[in-house]
């Protein structure tokens, strides 16, 4: 990631309050309950009739092609519970934390508390290496800085990360649900008993039907395969937000609107990219203002694209090829130090 240092000729800082009166001024924040109960709706009815497929499918290998199916609204389920989580559901405390809960922990097994710390910290300070979760050193690396020193298999692993990234995915489903029994198992996670009741019941069900409906051969195939397509599904498209895009130095950080809108980027598409990717095909408007239910996204997006232009902000979007080619370009560089030594 290269770092954005002042001076930015041309751009105006401290236009946050400006564009935010702007956007509230057109609605742009009102809640869309009619749609999220819909939503909700057509997701529970979607789950249910892949738990039906797997029962009618009972013991034959035809259960594996609902595993794409389980996968995608898995992942639909995640889109949902993060709206709620950031409020744009409902604007009340309590109903927002059930809504996530219920999604993340009831229906998907994961923690929605140790999750939403995260994904705090990543708003709050996307991009940066000391700050946001989402680019710590890991498996894979973001930065030349986080590579430097890299020996081993962590060294041979960043080398060729950009090769490594798509199966890397697959475990990321493991990842998640691994660190959140974790924090979960561990004192100072708020409503913990919730949440280990919660995931109590998931796993119980899960394990449940995957005995009636299927041999144990089947049963542990069936297990790993959905979430091995959840991780690749759910990690391709977080990585095109954010991935590749500049660090930025503290002044510029230190400003709300070049905070969020250079260090994101928006992925063309239209409707059908808002449906894959639960909305955050319009990143930059998203993190600008993380409360604004998803509908409403596509209509600010013209909005806070001309407000930028005219303040000589630069707003990246591409298509999906071309992000998802960026991002693994990134990759790749981040590893060019380790080739040549």
């Amino acid at each position: 990631m290269s770092v954005v240092s002042p001076p930015m000729t041309g751009v105006r800082l401290n236009g946050y309050a400006e564009l935010a009166a702007e956007i509230r001024e057109l609605g742009l924040m009102n809640r869309r309950p009619l749609f999220y109960a819909g939503l909700l709706g057509i997701l529970l009815l979607a789950l249910g009739a892949a738990a039906a497929a797997l029962l009618l499918l009972h013991d034959t290998w035809w259960a594996l092609l609902l595993a794409p199916v389980f996968a995608v609204v898995s992942t639909q389920i995640g889109f949902f519970g993060h709206d709620a989580a950031h409020r744009q559901v409902s604007r009340r405390e309590r109903a927002s934390r059930m809504l996530g809960l219920f999604s993340a922990n009831l229906l998907n097994g994961l923690s929605y508390g140790w999750w939403l710390d995260k994904h705090n910290a990543h708003h709050a300070h996307p991009n940066d290496l000391d700050a946001d979760p989402d680019v710590y050193a890991g498996a894979v690396v973001f930065d030349k800085t986080q590579a430097a020193g890299r020996r081993g298999v962590a060294g041979w692993t960043t080398r060729h990360q950009a090769w490594l990234f798509v199966p890397m995915l697959t475990l990321e489903a493991l990842n998640l649900h691994l660190s959140g029994a974790l924090a979960v198992v561990r004192p100072g996670l708020r409503h913990r008993k919730i949440e280990a009741v919660m995931l109590a019941v998931h796993v119980t069900a899960y394990v449940s039907l995957l005995v009636v409906a299927l041999t144990w051969q089947l049963a542990v195939v069936f297990f790993l395969l959905p979430q091995a397509l959840f991780g690749i599904y759910r990690g391709c498209l977080s990585a095109r937000g954010h991935k590749g895009m500049p660090i930025l130095a503290p002044e510029l950080a230190a400003d709300p609107l070049l905070r969020q809108v250079l260090t994101s980027r928006n992925v063309r598409g239209g409707r059908v990219a808002e449906v894959l990717m639960g909305g955050l095909n319009y990143q930059i408007e998203h993190h600008l203002f993380p409360s604004m239910p998803r509908p409403n996204l596509h209509r600010a997006q013209r909005v806070v694209q001309q407000f930028c232009e005219g303040r000589g902000v630069s707003y990246a979007q591409a298509s999906a090829v071309e992000t998802y080619t960026a991002v693994l370009r990134h990759l790749h560089a981040v590893g060019a130090d380790l080739r040549r030594s």
